[in-house]
C-alpha cells in the first residue's frame, strides 16, 4: 500500500505545466511551477515546515508551545497544517488588505487571527510586524516565527523547489521568475540553479508601492517607493534578510490592474485558477520578452490558488471598483 503517514508528507513535488495561450508571443518554452498543489495549496508550505522543525531541533519550540507569526496568509496556513499535526497552538497575526477568505481558512485550521492595520509603518505598534514580536512576548512558551528574516524560509527552497525545478527541467531551465516577498523562495532556488549553471538568470517580479527594484538597482532604501498598494503576497515595505540581491539579476515591477486581470486570464484561458500573485508573475515573463531566446526555457513559479481571492479578484464588483475592469 502507498500512502503518506500524515498531510505533511504530501509537501513538496509538485508539477510543471506548460503556459500555452498567454505566453505565444514568446519565442521560448514557458513552464509553470504549479505550487497550489501543495496541501495549504500555496509555495509556502515547504518553508512553514522546515522553519517549524529546525526551531524544534534546536529547542526553540517546545512541546506543548504556541506558533506565532505575521502573515499574508500562505505562510500561516502551512504553519496551521504542521501546528494542527504537531500538536501545537497556532496565533497568525494579518494585515487588513488581505482576503476575508484567508482569515477564515485560518480559522478553519484552528488558528487564532488577529487583523491589523495595513496603511501604518513597519514599526508601528499597531503593524502586524509590530503585533506578532509583541504577542510573543507576551505570551509564554512561545515562538515568534519571523519568516522575514528565519534562514530556514531560504534553506527549504535551496533543498526541495530548486532541485526539483532543475530535475524537471533536465536542467535546461535558462531563467527563474518568481514573485518577490520575504525573499525565501527567489533566493532558495536562485541559489541552488546557479550553483549548477551560473549563467541561469533569476528574475524578481515586484509590485508599484515595494521597495525591492529601486534598492537592487541603486542600494538605496527609498521611502518614496513606499505607498498602499492591492496585489497580495509580494513586494514589501522592509528589506527582509531573506532577500538575497546578490542572487537576483533584475526586477520588473506590476501595476495592481496587470496583476488582478492577468490573474482572471490565467483562469479563463490557462484553466488555472490562481492567486493575485500570479498574474503579476506571469505578466512580469511577458514584460521581460526581449531577455528571452527560441531556445529558452523560462520556469515562472506560481504561488497561490484562487480560492483565497473569490471575493476579490474573482469578483468582478470588486475589479469595477478598483478601476480594473469597465
Amino acid at each position: 500500500m502507498e500512502y503518506a503517514e500524515n498531510i505533511l508528507e504530501t509537501i513538496g513535488n509538485t508539477p510543471l505545466v506548460k503556459i500555452n495561450k498567454l505566453t505565444v508571443e514568446l519565442p521560448c518554452l514557458v513552464l509553470a511551477k504549479y505550487e497550489t498543489f501543495n496541501p495549504g495549496n500555496s509555495v509556502k508550505d515547504r518553508m512553514a515546515l522546515q522553519m517549524v522543525e529546525d526551531a524544534e531541533a534546536d529547542g526553540r519550540l517546545q512541546p506543548g508551545g504556541t506558533i506565532i507569526e505575521g502573515t499574508s496568509g500562505n505562510t500561516g496556513m502551512g504553519l496551521a497544517l504542521a501546528a494542527v499535526i504537531k500538536g501545537y497552538k497556532m496565533i497568525c497575526v494579518i494585515s487588513d488588505k488581505q482576503s476575508k477568505e484567508k482569515v477564515d481558512i485560518l480559522k478553519a485550521m484552528g488558528s487564532e487571527v488577529y487583523v491589523c492595520p495595513t496603511d501604518v509603518a513597519p514599526e508601528d505598534p499597531q503593524s502586524y510586524y509590530s503585533t506578532a514580536r509583541r504577542l510573543a512576548q507576551e505570551i509564554p512558551n512561545s515562538w515568534y516565527v519571523n519568516q522575514y528574516d528565519n534562514p530556514s524560509n531560504t534553506k527549504a527552497h535551496f533543498l526541495s523547489t530548486g532541485p526539483e525545478i532543475w530535475e524537471q527541467t533536465d536542467g535546461k531551465v535558462t531563467h527563474f521568475v518568481v514573485g518577490v516577498g520575504t525573499g525565501g523562495t527567489i533566493s532558495g532556488v536562485g541559489t541552488y540553479l546557479k550553483s549548477m549553471n551560473p549563467d541561469i538568470k533569476v528574475w524578481g517580479v515586484d509590485t508599484y508601492g515595494s521597495v525591492f527594484k529601486k534598492y537592487h538597482e541603486t542600494g538605496i532604501f527609498d521611502q518614496n517607493e513606499i505607498y498602499p498598494y492591492i496585489t497580495e503576497g509580494i513586494g514589501e515595505d522592509i528589506l527582509p534578510k531573506n532577500v538575497n540581491f546578490d542572487v537576483i539579476d533584475g526586477f520588473t515591477k506590476v501595476t495592481d490592474k496587470d496583476a488582478a486581470v492577468y490573474t482572471q486570464r490565467l483562469a479563463k484561458e490557462e484553466g488555472m485558477f490562481l492567486g493575485n500573485s500570479a498574474g503579476a508573475a506571469v505578466k512580469g515573463v511577458l514584460q521581460l520578452k526581449e531577455h528571452f531566446k527560441k531556445d529558452d526555457v523560462v520556469v515562472v513559479l506560481f504561488h497561490d490558488h484562487g480560492s483565497r481571492y473569490v471575493g476579490k479578484v474573482f469578483n468582478d464588483d470588486w475589479m469595477r471598483e478598483k478601476g480594473f475592469i469597465d
